[in-house]
């Protein structure tokens, strides 16, 4: 009988309802007490480190939004830069061609002149030694014949 009064009931009697009635009992105030404070902190947590993944997402999508404005941007100064030089340069290439259609017309009128120059003073010339010429034949002439 000893062994009978030691060993373990397996019958269930109002003890076991007491003790599930405490189990519950405690489980309501480790969830009120603990595990809700708790699951609202990682709640909060989740919350904030969703947020500043969703803010950090918005600022690279500005980033990028503002690189390509950026791009964009510089290439069209470029443009507008080349666009700006090569213009200068047809500007300055059309006076350089004026200067020097302007200085073969200069130079081309003075070597017509010159060369009209040249042509009256050919004449002048021409003229003085046919003159010279008659003079000299009329002396040589009056000399052959006086002699």
């Amino acid at each position: 009988m000893f062994l009978a009064e030691s060993s373990i009931q397996l019958v269930p009697d109002a003890s076991l309802l007491l003790h599930l009635l405490m189990v519950v009992v405690m489980v309501a105030v480790l969830n009120r007490t603990l595990l809700k404070p708790i699951n609202r902190i990682l709640a909060d947590r989740e919350k904030h480190i969703l947020g500043r993944v969703d803010e950090a997402q918005e600022m690279r999508k500005q980033t990028e939004q503002k690189l390509g404005e950026y791009n964009s941007a510089l290439r069209a100064a470029r443009t507008e830069g080349y666009q700006l030089l090569e213009k200068e340069r047809s500007q300055a290439v059309r006076e350089k061609e004026e200067k020097v259609r302007v200085f073969k017309e200069e130079m081309s009128g003075h070597l017509a002149e010159n060369i009209r120059t040249t042509h009256e003073q050919e004449k002048r010339v021409q003229q003085e030694l046919e003159r010279e010429a008659e003079t000299l034949g009329a002396m040589i002439t009056a000399q052959i014949l006086r002699r």
